[in-house]
């Protein structure tokens, strides 16, 4: 009984990091992009995967979390770094979103990965899914469209990153899949971003140089005149690494159906709690958007399940 409470507690405290972790990176790279006024997006996501090169490395060469496991070729370091690619344009692509939407409308366009999903998974790899399933995600869509026009704070430019983010989140998932679908190329999540991240650094660093002109001389600025954001930084980078390792616990120790559900309820908590910090805004059928975006997203969640 005893292990069995333990067991609870522990799966209890490691959902709630998750939680903290996930809506706090969220929040607190909307506060540095918006209010703030740290508007570095590139060289904010390059902090991110900096921390993530440092931290993957810390927790897997020298804490063990889970076992180092090596790359093979040069074909599959090649695969890894597409992924990078990849990966690196969707979180650029949501801080860069941050600057100009609302967290809350920025959660309702993320809720519509698994349509993101669904098109690619058709696309590369030609696999299709019962029409019950495709008729399921009309409502993800519908939901964003009807909060797009309900949404006082709309901007165009935002919207059209923090969907091209979502996109790119939901491609990388499914090459992924495709690209290490072998099992002597199958990485877990953390050794994959373990690699994946360094990779993001060497895009990264020239981008920020070139597109966010005199960034790490501005940054030193403000820190001699404030060290707050040089401790807002670290603190959010290394968020933002907990984030990848609470996700791979969480599934590890629960199951995907249970992170997927947790994650529904997750970006309607991130919501709640955004509006009450940056007081932005909403209307009634904005809300009604995304909660009918968050229950397509549900009823496909279910109909994907039954289908198998």
């Amino acid at each position: 009984m005893k292990v069995s409470v333990s067991g609870k507690v522990f799966t209890v405290g490691l959902v709630s990091f998750w939680y903290s972790s996930n809506i706090g990176v969220l929040l607190l790279n909307k506060y540095l992009l918006s209010n703030h006024g740290f508007r570095y997006p590139i060289f904010l996501t390059l902090c991110h995967m900096m921390a993530c090169s440092i931290l993957s490395y810390v927790a897997i060469a020298w804490l063990k979390v889970v076992p180092m496991q090596t790359v093979r070729s040069k074909v599959q370091f090649i695969k890894i770094s597409s992924l990078g690619l990849i990966f690196c344009l969707s979180v650029v692509g949501g801080n860069i979103s941050l600057r100009y939407l609302p967290v809350s409308f920025n959660q309702a366009i993320g809720a519509t990965t698994p349509f993101f999903t669904a098109i690619f998974a058709y696309l590369v790899t030609l696999r299709r899914e019962s029409w019950l399933t495709y008729l399921a995600l009309l409502p993800v869509v519908a939901g964003v469209i009807i909060a797009s026009g309900g949404e006082p704070s709309f901007h165009l430019f935002g919207f059209i990153m923090c969907v091209s983010a979502t996109a790119a989140r939901a491609l990388k998932t499914v090459l992924q899949g495709v690209l290490l679908s072998s099992e002597a190329e199958k990485l877990n999540s953390m050794n994959l971003l373990l690699y994946m991240a360094p990779v993001a650094v060497a895009f990264l660093l020239p981008a920020s140089i070139m597109m966010e002109q005199d960034v790490i001389g501005i940054t030193i600025a403000l820190a001699r005149e404030d060290s707050t954001i040089l401790w807002l930084l670290l603190f959010n980078s290394a968020l933002a690494y907990f984030v990848n390792l609470t996700n791979f616990l969480v599934t590890m120790h629960t199951s995907a159906l249970t992170l997927q559900v947790l994650g529904n309820a997750k970006g309607a908590v991130a919501v709640v709690i955004s509006i009450l910090i940056f007081r932005n805004p909403v209307s009634v059928t904005g809300m009604c958007g995304y909660s009918l975006t968050v229950i397509g997203v549900i009823v496909y969640s279910e109909a994907k399940k039954r289908s198998k």
